[in-house]
């Protein structure tokens, strides 16, 4: 379905959300449409916080908003769905418009399998009503639902389309660019010159691909290097604990923007607890590039200030890389926690693979390594 049909039927008028490659039409189609009117749509830090705004904007309007996500997302609605919108408690309602990552029968990447199994349960604990939309699904069906669901909303419930691949297109193509110079391959390849047998904790994403493809180009193991393929936000909270129980190991967090945003208040926990032994590096191309490039508030964002106000006593930002590596070369040798922010252009290779290992050998190997 014509993705300009979809949301014409559902005839809603503010959208929120994070974005996702299933629903990558869609968040083209609002990027291109509503451009900076943060009074139609907003990117979120976080799925949670989507549900937030939402609700803020039932409660200015009365009417119901839009709230987009990949289903690995469901985790982050879970509280404020149960303990503010659901009609137990104030009765907003809203529309979910989900990606359904992992969908039984289809092929998908490990971090998806378990999510795409409990999808619809979670859904159904929740008592939100919904409807799988596939690419044969027809605008009269779809017609036929939304009239469904707006009496749904008029109980003070939610209502949720399950969005399967290729369900909906959008012919164009917004082009996702920046002035940054340095690619994150490259930004990686520098990290690993200084961490030597240091351990790594890198973020989901493109990030942990292009780790273990460059792992494998210099002829190393991978036993160093956790990669976070799912859980996204969390790497660096993961290197914490790893950190404080290993203090003898010094412990590189390779992090994205996206990722940092999505649960910031890890920066702070971090910086508190203030250990000697992390350094955090937060590779910055103001992007959801993994899903499809689109942008997060990152690019406006001051991280090293950020970093210092939570109370890493080193935080600097890197744009090229000779300040890069300067700044790789002192976190290494302070013995304190430090953060680098690497300035970062959007893009990657076009014939970048993916682990070849599991995530389970993924976990064994580097618990064996410490």
């Amino acid at each position: 379905m014509e993705v300009k049909s979809f949301t014409d039927i559902l005839g809603l008028e503010f959208y929120t959300g994070v974005p996702d490659s299933r629903l990558k039409a869609l968040c083209d189609y609002l990027l291109l449409t509503y451009g900076e009117d943060h009074s139609r749509h907003i990117i979120a830090a976080n799925e949670g916080n989507a549900v937030g705004i939402a609700a803020g904007y039932y409660l200015a309007t009365g009417k119901p908003a839009v709230v987009y996500l990949q289903n690995s997302g469901e985790g982050n609605i879970l509280n404020p769905v149960t303990s503010l919108c659901n009609d137990k408690v104030y009765g907003i309602p809203m529309l979910f418009v989900i990606g359904w990552r992992g969908e039984p029968g289809e092929h998908d990447e490990p971090q998806h399998v378990f999510q795409g199994e409990i999808t619809l349960k979670l859904l159904e604990t929740l008592n939100i009503t919904y409807f799988i939309i596939s690419k044969d699904t027809t605008e009269t069906e779809l017609s036929e639902k939304m009239a469904e669901f707006r009496s749904v909303f008029a109980q003070g419930k939610q209502a949720a389309f399950i969005v399967r691949t290729g369900a909906l297109t959008f012919d164009q193509q917004p082009i996702y660019s920046n002035v940054n110079l340095m690619r994150r391959e490259e930004i990686i390849r520098h990290i690993l010159d200084f961490s030597g047998t240091d351990l790594i904790v890198s973020t989901t994403g493109k990030a942990s691909r292009e780790l273990f493809e460059l792992r494998e180009a210099r002829g190393e193991g991978h036993e160093r290097d956790f990669l976070t393929v799912g859980s996204m936000g969390h790497s660096s909270s993961i290197a914490l604990g790893i950190a404080l129980q290993r203090p003898e190991k010094c412990v590189w967090i390779i992090d994205g923007d996206g990722s940092m945003l999505m649960h910031m208040g890890a920066l702070a926990v971090i910086g508190s607890i203030n250990p000697k032994n992390v350094i955090h590096i937060i590779i910055n191309n103001g992007a959801h590039e993994s899903v499809g490039g689109q942008p997060t508030v990152a690019q406006s964002v001051d991280i090293p200030a950020i970093a210092r106000a939570c109370g890493y006593p080193h935080s600097v930002r890197a744009e090229e890389f000779l300040a890069l590596d300067n700044a790789l070369s002192a976190a290494k040798a302070a013995n304190e926690l430090s953060l680098i922010e690497a300035k970062c252009a959007i893009g990657a290779r076009k014939d970048l693979g993916r682990p070849t290992t599991t995530a389970r050998e993924n976990r064994e190997l580097f618990m064996e390594y410490m």
